[in-house]
This record gives structure tokens, C-alpha cells and sequence, in this order.
């Protein structure tokens, strides 16, 4: 149960590199047998991870959220970044493999997570937005989403993106989540930079080996920051902030965002000699 308050960019720029990181850097997600969640004030974001191994896990978060149940006024998107697993949603099931993605509309009561195998579990990455009105629960495999290809050797920036939730894709009241997957030696991802001072983002970074690390850029163009980013660890991006990243090799990354505007393409970019 950790909660994170809105941080003023003009009160960040005296910010510590552990005060950065407390303020924005999720280190544990994925823990056996538990949920872990962290509750953003930006655009009332809930970022989860949920691990079953031997246990079958409900979606609750205790009284903290003052609903009768979890998806009373929320959506949620479930993305299982581990071993094949299972989503059962108000008796209906649902098998997801490694990056399938599954949406679960507001309204939903019961929420369980179950692993196929307690030896390869799954790891279901979760984010939950509030929610106005219900919409389907749907499941996109990973097998069916449509890749875009972008980025350059030369840049080292070849990369491919695959959108689950959006304006052209699964429908949602404001959740946008999709993963970006880059190729062997290319690092970068999201440069030139860009702001969407509308909506709010969380990263996940995920498929790196143990001694690998992302130095995750934030701040504001002209005052930026770094934070070093391990496996499975997450990543709060404030409207106000750019959010790229550059790792020792190669990474995939979650990104979801929630906020006012839902068009996937409202950015501002940042010019290159812009950032300081």
C-alpha cells in the first residue's frame, strides 16, 4: 500500500537523487503469492503487480479506496509479462500468455489470478484507471496486435510497438497501454524526447538480465534528471515531464497512460537542443 502525492517541477529541481527516486521509482512489483500496488495521485493511476504461485490471487485493495469493490469505479489492464496464467473475471476465464493483454471494464466484482505452472508462474503487470461508464472486458493476444516499426540502427533506436488499449484498438475510458520492444543492440527509445502535458505515464521496464540497467531521463526539458531503473522495476511520469530511456542493452517496456485527452498521437515533441 504505497502512496505517491503529485510533486511540483519547480520544488523538483532541488530534489536528491533518493528523494527522485522515491518520489517516482516503483523498486518491487512482483512479489510471490501477494498483490503490491501503488496508488499516484497523477490522474489517480494505480500501478500492480500480482505473482501467483500457490495461492489464487483476488483483486481487493482493502478499504483504502473506499468502494465496495476494486472495479466499482475503475478499469484495469492486465498484461502478463511471465509464464502462462489466468484471469478469471465474474466466472468468465481468460488464458494469458507472455505479453497477451487483457482489458476489464468498470463493474467487474471478482478478479482472480491464477498461474498454470508454480515452477514458470505468471507475473500479471496491472494498471488501473478511474472509470466513467463500463466497457467489455477483452482480451488481445500478443499474436493478434498490430506492430509498428520505427527507429534506426544508426540511431540505436529499432524498436517495435504494439498498442493494446486505444482509440483505435480495445475501448476504455481513459487507459492507453501498449509495449515497445527494442532489438538486439539498439538501447534508446523515445528520443527525440516529447511531452503530453494532458495525461500522466508509468514505464515498466521488464526482459532485462540482472546486471543490466536503464537510465531513465525525466524533468522537465530544460531540467532534466536521471533515475537507474532494474528488472521489473516501474516508473511514475508526471504530465509536466519528458520520459525516455536509454539501457546497457537491449529491454522491452509497458507503457500506460491515463489523463484528459485519449488521442494516442497528442504530444509535443522536444527538440534536441532543447534538452539541458
Amino acid at each position: 500500500m504505497d502512496i505517491r502525492y503529485e510533486v511540483n517541477p519547480i520544488d523538483f529541481k532541488s530534489y536528491s537523487t533518493s528523494e527522485v527516486r522515491k518520489a517516482f521509482l516503483i523498486e518491487s512489483l512482483f512479489q510471490t503469492d501477494t498483490l503490491q500496488w501503488t496508488y499516484s495521485h497523477y490522474d489517480r493511476l494505480v500501478i500492480g503487480g500480482a505473482v501467483p504461485v500457490e495461492k489464487t490471487l483476488q483483486l481487493e485493495w482493502g478499504d483504502v479506496l473506499k468502494t465496495a469493490y476494486f472495479l466499482e469505479r475503475r478499469e484495469i489492464a492486465v498484461i502478463n509479462i511471465g509464464g502462462e496464467g489466468t484471469v478469471n473475471v465474474d466466472g468468465e476465464s481468460y488464458s494469458l500468455v507472455k505479453r497477451d493483454c487483457l482489458y476489464i471494464g468498470k463493474g467487474k466484482e471478482m478478479v482472480q489470478f491464477e498461474s498454470k505452472d508454480a515452477t514458470d508462474p505468471a507475473r500479471f503487470y496491472l494498471v488501473s484507471a478511474t472509470a466513467h461508464q463500463p466497457y467489455p472486458t477483452k482480451k488481445l493476444p500478443i499474436a493478434d496486435a498490430v506492430p509498428t516499426k520505427l527507429g534506426t540502427d544508426a540511431e540505436s533506436n529499432r524498436r517495435t510497438i504494439y498498442k493494446y488499449i486505444h482509440q483505435e484498438g480495445i475501448q476504455s475510458c481513459q487507459l492507453m497501454v501498449g509495449m515497445t520492444l527494442l532489438e538486439p543492440n539498439n538501447m534508446w527509445n523515445t528520443m527525440p524526447a516529447h511531452l503530453h502535458d494532458r495525461r500522466m505515464e508509468a514505464y515498466l521496464y521488464f526482459d532485462m538480465a540482472p546486471a543490466s540497467r536503464v537510465m531513465h531521463l525525466m524533468g522537465q526539458p530544460n531540467e532534466t534528471r536521471h533515475i537507474i531503473v532494474k528488472n521489473e522495476q516501474a516508473i511514475i511520469s508526471p504530465p509536466w515531464s519528458i520520459h525516455s530511456g536509454v539501457g546497457t542493452s537491449h529491454y522491452t517496456f509497458i507503457w500506460a497512460m491515463a489523463g484528459e485527452n485519449y488521442t494516442f498521437t497528442d504530444m509535443d515533441p522536444v527538440p534536441m537542443e532543447a534538452l539541458t
